[in-house]
């Protein structure tokens, strides 16, 4: 039986959901003691807070994805026999987060080993199986049903893509076709836990846009976030938490002030409106101020004249051509962004650097000085070379420490296999002192939040002084403080003997030191040269 929202509620002030005073079982701790949040049927929230503050946690909790220690939540907006629920019906929350991602992946890398010993390597689990997974299990699919996901693919702008794989999208288009997944249900209540991660600036906007419509209707929305600008108009609400409590929650326009943000994270921020909007400027100051950054370890090896050349370079899947006769060069000394829109061939041209890509053997590419298939081995290329990027971060699910995490960097592995020499470790502690992460890195990796593991694989880059640095998004889900400290930090890498390759979707954040630009679209350069030439 479907739980539909009371027609009585839409619009009015009544309670919508109820937090009743509970504290949350997260492992072998107990966090958010004593909460209490109600939510009215007239309200949308943001949530706000810094990383591992237990925001997530808090949000799962609404679905039972992480266990109440007491206190009780309850569902006005479900009813059986005239009274509210204790236990929300599953079509009645949509949920879309970093970590259903990571599962989903982790699910696709097992069903490819299976494929694997049965023959079939050919199968693929498609974005459509995806979204239709959304729906219920245990009855066919309907003509309404696919007329539904043609809809939900046409308000997500995400047509082009339902036909493939998976393991072929973006962060952001699997972001989308998650969104999409979790609205097939068509919820009560939609949970989006940074769901513009990933995104270009078309399709932050384009969601935007969605979400806001969606606001319009009879759903209720939950938006976790760590931008500001993140805080969409429809919004009417915000709650902020801080070291695992509630801090303050209220009215958008009460709670976005710049002393209550300020206060929240700890660090001087100027909070700004333009046309409803929210942004922020910065200066930083007490325990965010960024330490000073120098040469960690031994310096990097020499580099040759051109660290990559790609000759006429092309990949194609079929009848998609993710990469269109590419000619680049990233010469010595240099430090490029790579930018274009999702599905352009950025991380294409990634993969091929790092050696995970067979067709790079098929095309005329030179990293280091030496052509690609002339007798280097995969591990003297990264030896080379320091990598922080989603894609990793959604690899890497071995249960070990945070500290082993960024000792792997030294042998380039997923997993630490042998002990690390005590310079390596001397090396481990400087970048856990450099970014201010001495209160995790002991922790297990997989229980951190997804920022605090995008610091954890900064160090792992570093430790070994790479020649290039390749840094995909490295901004993805982390809060002010430590976006604004990652950004100078790298802003300093970038002088030094190490080499960037900055990869983001904000403009805003192309860091000083960048020289030259590389910008795709559909797989073809539009422009390539130095900086102040391309973004002019």
């Amino acid at each position: 039986m479907r739980y539909a929202l009371c027609e009585s509620y839409v619009g009015s002030h009544k309670p919508f959901l109820t937090v009743d005073s509970i504290t949350v079982r997260l492992r072998d701790r107990l966090i958010l003691p004593d909460t209490t949040w109600k939510i009215r049927t007239d309200e949308h929230w943001a949530i706000l807070g810094p990383n591992g503050s237990g925001k997530s946690t808090l949000v799962r909790s609404l679905w039972g994805g992480v266990p109440l220690r007491s206190g009780r939540i309850i569902y006005d907006f479900a009813h059986r026999g005239g009274h509210p629920l204790s236990v929300p019906p599953k079509e009645t929350i949509g949920y879309v987060s970093f970590e259903m991602h990571q599962s989903l992946m982790e699910h696709e890398a097992l069903q490819e080993e299976i494929r694997e010993y049965a023959g079939k390597t050919e199968e693929v689990t498609t974005a459509q199986d995806v979204i239709f997974s959304g729906i219920l299990a245990g009855r066919p699919l309907t003509d309404e049903d696919e007329k539904k996901a043609r809809g939900v693919a046409g308000l997500l702008d995400i047509q082009g893509l339902i036909a493939r794989g998976i393991t072929s999208l973006s962060t952001g288009e699997m972001r989308k076709t998650l969104i999409a997944r979790a609205l097939m249900k068509s919820p009560n209540l939609l949970i989006l836990d940074e769901p513009f991660d990933g995104l270009d600036e078309a399709s932050r906007k384009s969601l935007a846009r969605a979400i806001n419509q969606l606001m319009t209707e009879s759903m209720r929305v939950i938006l976790v976030a760590h931008r500001l600008e993140e805080v969409l108009p429809n919004i009417t609400h915000v709650l902020f938490i801080k070291g695992g409590r509630l801090f303050k929650q209220g009215p958008k326009e009460e709670m976005l002030t710049s002393e209550n943000i300020s206060s929240l994270y700890g660090c001087t921020l100027r909070v700004e409106r333009n046309n409803g909007q929210f942004g922020l400027s910065h200066e930083l100051d007490g325990p965010a101020k960024t330490p000073s950054v120098s040469p960690v370890g031994n310096p990097p090896l020499e580099a040759p004249a051109n660290l990559i050349v790609m000759k006429d370079t092309t990949i194609r899947y079929g009848r998609l051509t993710a990469l269109d006769r590419l000619n680049w060069v990233m010469g010595k000394g240099e430090n490029w962004a790579i930018l274009g829109p999702n599905g352009s061939g950025k991380s294409t041209i990634l993969r091929l650097i790092l050696g995970d890509h067979l067709q790079g053997y098929a095309n005329d590419i030179i990293l280091f000085g030496r052509p690609k298939g002339s007798g280097e081995t995969l591990w003297e290329i990264k030896k080379r070379i320091g990598i922080v990027s989603s894609e990793l971060q959604v690899q890497y699910r071995k249960k070990m420490s945070a500290y082993e995490v960024i000792a792997s960097g030294f042998y380039d592995s997923i997993g630490l296999y042998q002990s690390p020499t005590p310079e390596q470790k001397e090396a481990v502690d400087r970048w856990v002192a450099h970014l201010r992460i001495e209160d995790i890195v002991r922790e297990p990796y997989h229980h951190l939040s997804y920022g605090q593991r995008r610091l954890i694989l900064l160090a792992r880059a570093m430790v070994k002084s790479p020649v290039l640095l390749i840094v995909d998004e490295p901004c993805h889900g982390l809060d002010i403080p430590n976006r604004i400290r990652i950004l100078e930090i790298l802003e300093k890498i970038g002088s030094t003997g190490t080499h960037l390759l900055y990869v983001t979707n904000h403009k805003e954040e192309i860091l000083n030191c960048i020289s030259h630009v590389l910008q795709l679209e559909k797989g073809k350069v539009v422009r390539q040269g130095k900086r102040e030439e391309v973004l002019n």
